[in-house]
Formats: structure tokens, C-alpha cells, sequence
């Protein structure tokens, strides 16, 4: 039984080792998408700036292709922003759903192992008084043998006196 509850208790170590290490690894990715949307919104700062201090001479051509590289490299963080924000969820509901399980998991096994140490102090009660009860018996007998052997001593002084006043006689 002890072995089972150090199994059980190892069990829940390594259980809450990988969710120690999902909650960091979600937080990693929490931290990398907060990177990411302070590194757009600095380019969305820089584009505006930059926007502002265009000269006004260039020509419409340049203006007009620039604005399209840079809507074009807006949309393509707006896109690993989204697949990120994806991953993220996935690794949050997965987490979620991982400690849920795990939750339930040690509930079971603390009631398991509530369940194994009734169990041993019964066994425990049980053994304690057939310890006693056996205790009792060995000291009856003990005092039966003592009995015995002491009317066997007197039986055989009865005997040799007897024998004794027979030859007298």
C-alpha cells in the first residue's frame, strides 16, 4: 500500500511537473504575441511618421507603391498575428482542458488513497487486538503449563512418599 501511495504521489509530481510546464510554455507564447503586437504597432507608428514627413514633391507613383508595400506588410502580421492568436488558443483550451483532467485525476486518487488508509487502520485495529487477544491466550496457557507442571512436581513427591511408606510397611 505504500508502495502505491509513493507511486500515487509520483504520479502527481510528474502530473504537475507538465502542467507547470504548459502554463510556462503558455505564457511564453503570451509573451512573444504581446512582442508582436508592440512591434506592429511601433511599424504602424514609424509608417504614420514616416507618412507625415513624406515630402510633398515626391511623386504620386512612389507615395501610391509605398503605401502598397506597406499594406501589404501590415496584412501579413495581421496574418501571423491571427495564427498566433490561434496557436495561443489552442494551447490555452488545450491547457485548460489538460489541468481539468489532471484536476479530476488527483481528486480520484486522494480519494483512492483516503480510501487506502481507512483501509490500513482497520487492518491496523484488527491486528492490535489479535495481538492482545493472543497475549491473553498465551498467558492462560502459560499459567495452565506453570499449573501442570507444579501438580506433576506434587504427584511425583506424592508418588515417592507413597512408594516409600509401601517398602516401610
Amino acid at each position: 500500500m505504500e508502495a502505491d501511495v509513493s507511486e500515487m504521489r509520483n504520479e502527481l509530481q510528474s502530473r504537475d511537473g507538465l502542467w507547470r510546464r504548459l502554463q510556462l510554455e503558455c505564457q511564453k507564447l503570451y509573451t512573444e504575441l504581446m512582442k508582436i503586437k508592440e512591434y506592429k504597432n511601433m511599424q504602424e507608428i514609424q509608417i504614420k511618421h514616416q507618412s507625415s514627413h513624406v515630402q510633398l514633391t515626391e511623386q504620386p507613383e512612389n507615395k501610391n507603391t509605398e503605401l502598397l508595400l506597406y499594406a501589404e506588410s501590415g496584412e501579413h502580421q495581421e496574418e501571423e498575428l491571427n495564427k498566433i492568436r490561434n496557436h495561443v488558443y489552442r494551447k490555452e483550451h488545450s491547457h485548460c482542458s489538460e489541468q481539468e483532467r489532471m484536476k479530476t485525476e488527483i481528486s480520484d486518487l486522494t480519494e483512492e488513497l483516503h480510501q487506502k488508509e481507512i483501509t490500513i487502520a482497520t487492518i491496523m485495529e484488527k491486528a492490535s487486538l489479535l495481538e492482545r487477544q493472543l497475549k491473553m491466550e498465551l498467558e492462560t496457557k502459560h499459567k495452565l503449563l506453570t499449573k501442570q507442571q507444579f501438580l506433576e512436581f506434587h504427584y511425583q513427591i506424592i508418588k515417592s512418599e507413597n512408594t516409600h511408606l509401601k517398602e516401610m510397611v
